[in-house]
């Protein structure tokens, strides 16, 4: 073995046993939609004395940070998004009114003394606040804030009845005695001899201080409690507001999402089953198509995918659904640069058989990394853009997929050329898969069609077809989901099938008229702007009415201002997804290339978004997810053709570029058709498992991919030939012959 392979199988095996460590030691981190819970996104808001800034977030941020640990969460997750929003999640937290009410609440606490009782009507009145009673009271200013209290905790004693108080410490001992010591000047049963404990601008409790206590002398120790009629949660609650602290800026909740177990569970399950159903079509498909390699290949497919897994767990990246996704599609997408590798080595066995079966596999190594290299650095663009401008969910698609394109460079270009490398000189031709060019190559040779004669027909029936997709925007609209338009989605499992109407005439007789109901047997949900917490259960009654028992197994909030804000962010990562796309073709090709390139991204973009408008279909993060996967991969696919036509062109100079772009779309067909096929397997496994989610990110997929692989051949081809006219660049200069000293001792020139 030379040294060369001897390292690369070295590599090979460390990479494997590396990951193998990784991911038996690890545990992956999962996502809310995956395992049930709530997350809250807050955003400051500047109040009369402070201005949200990044150091005032912050604050806030300790200040939650100490509430959900008072609460008890099990692995609570805040961190700071931005300059001013905090992503709190809560796992197993189920109730999201409780969580934004305990976790959120301003809870600017204040101790005062009591002034008198203001009359009804009064100008007094005006200024004062109703204590438990119902009786105005006049306040005097602030004495103790919420950051002076240390500690505070529900408490109990079974001597002295069930009932629940709640007892607090104070920082500053002297300046609770110096206030208890004041009010305790005034005779009992004077109003002035009370103390008011203010919450947000209400009195929740005002208790008169004992007779024991004298004047001047106050109660010493700094401590004290608040007696009332508390049940435990009632009394544990306010515990937690007042041990949390006052926040020093205010706090409004612009996003909330709920997903119960259940569901987070059913998608683990539906993603494990496409990926196992995909994986095994994929490999009998490989290895039909390409054999002993193809089979090689499919071991190192499986090993691409303990790398990617043992990656995610040592980044510590959080598994969403949408990244469960990212994560199967990049099976199929690893595919591409193996049969990439194999219908090079076809080709140079074709054209030199006498060199042998490894001279061929190593030529189809180095012939085929310009394409892919080039094709996976798009994808990673695609990926890039998706962590940068997208959030939630659709950000850990990103994560997946730009991981998944890395390990499948590993396992192509490494694992696959150690294993094929091991055996390929033990197999005979046929035995390898690499010993002919294949049937569809074969048929395409002999009949050579001229595809490239009728490009302004294809350029025509693109133009219509284009025509008719973008039609529905405006026949039909957009139908954006609750992350882009802001609003409330629910979605209810109801015990008995209920029809879509009846769905909707529940829904109306609650309240909500105007609310779009959707129904799939015993699926029901509901999405309109306005919907309260309160909202939500009038509707899940009314549902229980028609459906049986009913149970919310999702709940999502978009405020308004950051649903506008999403909306304007997928915008701008479509357009810096094709900007980037086409700079980077111009700069490895020529701009006419890139031109036409993205010229037919375009078409294919407008087909699926014409196709969602036409079909009512969801506009939402999924669905950018899957936007920015066609737009890679699309692009993915143009990269192969071009880079073929270059390599064609240089060799052929003299003959026109039709002659070259035909060429090239014929010799790169089989790739094309296999790689397609590879992925469409893994998306038919999304669709049939996947559930309502993913199977229109399926439909999404599976329409850019093969509209896609058509408008490489019938939009980007026609396009750069019609384009060349206005290029006065010549065409590129032939590949140099490498030639390098012959071994001592003999005459050959290598």
């Amino acid at each position: 073995m030379s040294r060369a392979p001897f390292w690369r199988a070295l590599a090979a095996f460390a990479v494997i046993a590396t990951s193998l460590v990784l991911a038996f030691t690890m545990s992956p981190r999962l996502g809310l939609d995956l395992r049930g819970g709530t997350q809250l996104v807050f955003e400051t808001r500047d109040s009369p004395t402070v201005k949200a800034d990044s150091e005032a977030t912050d604050r806030a941020l300790d200040v939650l940070r100490r509430r959900a640990d008072a609460l008890g969460v099990v692995d609570p997750t805040l961190v700071r998004s931005g300059e001013r929003r905090i992503i709190v999640e809560l796992p197993g937290v189920l109730d999201p009114q409780q969580a934004a009410d305990t976790i959120g609440k301003t809870a600017q606490l204040s101790f005062h003394a009591v002034k008198g009782v203001a009359e009804e009507g009064s100008e007094d009145a005006k200024e004062a606040m109703r204590d438990e009673s119902g009786q105005l009271l006049k306040l005097g200013p602030s004495a103790i804030s919420g950051d002076g209290v240390r500690d505070a905790g529900e408490r109990s004693d079974p001597q002295q009845g069930p009932g629940w108080w709640v007892s607090v410490e104070f920082r500053d001992a002297g300046a609770w005695q110096k206030l208890t010591g004041e009010v305790a000047c005034f005779p009992a049963g004077d109003p002035q001899r009370r103390l008011a404990i203010v919450l947000d601008n209400e009195i929740i409790s005002s208790p008169q201080l004992d007779p024991s206590i004298a004047c001047r002398a106050g109660i010493p120790g700094g401590g004290t409690d608040i007696t009332g009629d508390f049940t435990l949660e009632e009394a544990r609650e306010l515990a937690v507001l007042i041990k949390g602290g006052a926040l020093p800026v205010p706090l409004e909740m612009v996003e909330q999402r709920t997903v119960g177990p259940t569901l987070g569970s059913d998608a683990i399950e539906a993603s494990a089953k496409a990926a196992v159903v995909g994986l095994i079509l994929t490999t009998l498909f490989i290895v039909v198509i390409y054999r002993l390699v193809g089979l090689l290949a499919a071991l190192a497919l499986a090993c691409y995918g303990l790398i990617s897994y043992a990656a995610l767990v040592a980044m510590g990246a959080t598994l969403t659904l949408p990244g469960l996704a990212g994560f199967v599609l990049a099976i199929g997408m690893a595919v591409d640069a193996n049969v990439l590798v194999f219908e090079r080595a076809r080709e140079e066995y074709a054209s030199t058989p006498r060199r042998g079966l490894r001279h061929a596999l190593d030529r189809g190594f180095k012939n085929a990394w310009s394409a892919i290299a080039d094709s996976n650095i798009t994808t990673l663009i695609a990926a890039g853009l998706l962590f940068w401008l997208a959030s939630g969910p659709v950000k850990g698609f990103g994560v997946t997929l730009g991981i998944g394109v890395l390990a499948s460079l590993v396992s192509a270009m490494l694992i696959t050329r150690v294993l094929t490398s091991l055996v390929i000189d033990r197999v005979s031709p046929r035995v390898s898969g690499i010993g002919s060019v294949g049937r569809v190559r074969t048929w395409l040779t002999r009949r050579d069609p001229q595809l490239m004669a009728r490009r302004r027909l294809w350029l025509v029936v693109a133009g219509a077809l284009t025509v008719v997709a973008l039609a529905g925007l405006f026949a039909r609209g957009l139908n954006f989901g609750v992350e882009f338009t802001g609003g409330r989605l629910v979605e209810f499992a109801t015990s008995r099938p209920v029809a879509a109407e009846t769905a909707r005439q529940a829904v109306s007789s609650a309240g909500f008229p105007t609310a779009v109901v959707q129904a799939s047997g015993e699926d029901v949900s509901v999405r309109a702007s306005g919907l309260e917490i309160a909202d939500v259960n009038r509707i899940q009654q009314a549902l229980a009415e028609v459906g049986g028992d009913v149970t919310k197994s999702r709940d999502e909030f978009i405020g308004p201002s950051l649903g506008e804000e999403l909306r304007r962010n997928a915008l701008i990562a479509l357009g810096v997804a094709i900007a980037a796309q086409l700079a980077y073709l111009a700069f490895r090709f020529r701009w006419t290339f890139g031109t036409a390139a993205v010229s037919a991204l375009v078409v294919d973009v407008s087909v699926v978004i014409g196709l969602f408008a036409w079909l009512g279909k969801p506009i939402d993060g999924v669905f950018l997810a899957a936007m920015l996967t066609v737009v890679g991969y699309s692009v993915n696919d143009k990269v192969v053709v071009f880079d073929r036509v270059r390599e064609l062109w240089a060799v052929h100079r003299k003959d026109p570029l039709a002659k070259s772009v035909n060429g090239a779309i014929l010799q790169t067909m089989p790739r094309t058709i296999n790689t397609g096929l590879g992925a469409l397997f893994i998306l038919m496994a999304l669709a049939v498992f996947g559930g309502d989610t993913l199977r229109d990110f399926a439909i999404a997929l599976v329409t850019g991919i093969v509209v896609g692989t058509l408008s490489s051949s019938f939009v980007a081809g026609p396009l750069a030939i019609t384009l060349d006219r206005f290029d006065r660049q010549p065409p590129p200069e032939p590949p140099q012959p490498r030639v390098r000293r012959a071994r001592e001792g003999t005459g050959a020139v290598l």
